[in-house]
């Protein structure tokens, strides 16, 4: 027998007893178990992060597969605990960007700038901070970590919810008014449900995304500091290093089988649940199934348990908005407003301009002119490769992306496979480019190129499967009732469709294979090692010697280049998009 909270509608939840034979199913007791095993690694896990750091020294890593399951456990929790921090930091900032017009003058430039510097820049400046605050516990090396991998999921999910609001229908936007939603209800109302599906598939995309560049987050190396946390990343390195390919075989198949769990366990759930916030006004013909989501729908117990976590956010949401009068709006004439915003603007190129000038004193202190114009060099080099590959990217993605989305039993099909592809890490191809490159006497500059795009391409295909997927059933059918096909479908209702979703996939593919460069330009394998005439070399060379100042030089001039392409061509296609492809 058990106590039970009663959720009982219209009324104060109240505590019920009930027997436990007639409570508990099959289904019931699989989730629990679940629960279980998830909460035992969780505290396992969390209780062997806050070891002593000398911990490392005794017991480092260690290429035995035995090792692995524990080294896929660390790695995991550090991408989830990431996760939830990019979660809420695409919440907050995002929705003020899109509230505001003044923060998002300061936010989106800054998001510019900040998926523009790689994972080793922030690694250079902030790993002596977070150990700093931990001192002689791995919890610091661990939050640097995390922070890694959180700077490589955030970005793209804050533009996938900002693409979201900005493209809010406006009729729901009225009717939200109508009805007199406070702030909050309209954001768990209206806001988070209607970006929901596009969110979705980008929080899929960012955890493949912190994969990627697990090697970097975890085998951490500046200057003449050097921690190895236990993880799949750290194994990655030293099988590198000591050019082991059975251990990178093993690295792999390890991978794949955390993918595959989180995907069935986590990601394919979410995606069923997701699917009931599609903007349309018939069903759909094809719902996204998971086993886990039809099994959680069954259960009883479980889910009166797990109620009352659900009260808080139900009764925030359900308090009533106060009637209280308006208050006094201050009227400014339309020169005034203008006035009001050159201001704005003006503090904050001032506060940029101080920025930059720190910046350049930190440089000049030990760098020439000639540096500088070498450094920018570098980064014409390096954007003639991401302009090339992110145009190829997009021209075999887009139509498939379009085929998988608009056919929910393939997209979960695709699913799993597409996660791995994503999260398949550079490093893993090192033997077999650095060997084809020293064999046959391969130009680097050309061939390591496609190193770049290996994991940021499918930021395209997943955006583009979501945008497909959220095409409304009726549009749909009434092309194919006109009889609409062909270029004229793809021109009427495909691309405009899709549009304002590959903008975002495009956007942060570009601003990763930047990212990517780090990894890409400047390739190992053992004692061999290879490398391109670029601007992502040019930072790794810098970080492996701890020059800062040729570090932060190299990250400025990323975050230029970066900045500008995305001023000259995505901005204006985010601005098309939300003025001639919202749906209405």
């Amino acid at each position: 027998m058990v106590f039970l909270f009663e959720d009982t509608r219209g009324a104060r939840p109240r505590l019920r007893f009930l027997r436990s034979g007639g409570a508990l199913s099959w289904a019931d007791v699989f989730a629990f178990l679940l629960l279980a095993a998830a909460a035992v690694l969780v505290v396992h896990g969390a209780g062997q992060m806050s070891q002593p750091l000398a911990q490392l020294d005794v017991a480092p890593v260690v290429l035995d597969p035995a090792n692995l399951p524990e080294y896929a456990l660390r790695t995991t929790l550090r991408m989830f605990a990431a996760l939830a921090a990019s979660l809420v930091f695409t919440f907050t900032v995002a929705m003020l960007a899109a509230r505001s017009r003044k923060a998002e003058m300061v936010i989106i430039p800054a998001l510019d700038i900040l998926q523009s510097v790689p994972v080793l820049g922030f690694l250079t400046f902030t790993v002596t901070f977070f150990m700093g605050l931990f001192p002689g516990r791995q919890l610091g090396a661990e939050c640097a970590a995390i922070f890694a991998i959180f700077t490589s999921q955030a970005w793209n999910m804050a533009f996938s919810f900002y693409q979201s609001l900005r493209t809010l229908p406006k009729d729901l936007t009225e009717v939200s008014r109508q009805f007199g939603f406070s702030p909050w209800l309209r954001f768990v109302r209206l806001e988070v449900p209607f970006a929901t599906p596009g969110l979705v598939w980008n929080i899929m995309m960012s955890m493949s995304g912190g994969w990627f560049f697990v090697v970097a987050s975890e085998a951490i190396t500046v200057g003449d500091t050097t921690v190895a946390l236990p993880g799949i990343g750290s194994w990655l390195a030293l099988a590198i290093a000591q050019r082991d390919v059975a251990a990178v075989g093993w690295a792999v198949a390890a991978m794949a089988v955390v993918i595959g769990l989180y995907d069935q366990l986590v990601f394919r759930p979410v995606v069923a649940w997701a699917d009931k916030f599609r903007f349309e006004q018939t069903a759909s013909q094809q719902r996204p199934r998971s086993w886990l989501y039809d099994l959680v729908r069954r259960t009883r117990l479980m889910r009166r348990l797990l109620a009352p976590f659900g009260w808080p956010l139900r009764w925030l949401a359900a308090i009533p908005r106060p009637h209280l009068p308006p208050l006094p709006r201050l009227r400014i004439s339309a020169a005034t407003g203008r006035l009001l915003d050159r201001l704005w603007l003006g503090v904050v190129i001032l506060a940029v301009a101080w920025a930059v000038w720190l910046v350049a004193g930190f440089i000049a202190t030990s760098l020439h002119w000639s540096d500088v114009l070498a450094a920018f060099g570098f980064g014409l080099a390096t954007l003639a490769r991401v302009v090339v590959l992110i145009a190829v990217a997009s021209l075999i993605w887009v139509p498939i992306g379009m085929w998988i989305g608009l056919r929910p039993a393939w997209a979960g099909r695709v699913q799993p496979l597409a996660q791995f592809l994503a999260a398949f890490p550079a490093n893993v191809l090192f033997p077999f480019a650095v060997t084809a490159i020293v064999v046959w006497r391969l130009d680097p500059d050309i061939w390591l190129s496609p190193l770049m795009v290996l994991g940021t391409q499918w930021y395209i295909l997943f955006n583009v499967i979501a945008g497909a997927g959220a095409i409304p059933t009726d549009m749909r059918e009434a092309a194919s009732i006109y009889g609409i096909r062909g270029w004229q479908w793809w021109r009427q209702l495909g691309l405009p469709g899709i549009f304002p979703y590959y903008v975002t996939g495009a956007l942060t593919a570009s601003g990763g294979s930047w990212n990517a460069s780090i990894v890409a330009e400047a390739v190992s394998w053992g004692d061999r090692h290879v490398e391109a005439a670029g601007l992502g070399a040019f930072i790794a060379r810098a970080t492996e010697a701890g020059d800062f100042p040729r570090v932060a030089l190299g990250i400025a001039v990323m975050s230029i280049f970066v900045i500008a392409f995305n001023r000259i061509l995505w901005r204006p296609l985010y601005g098309f998009a939300e003025r001639r492809l919202r749906i209405d």
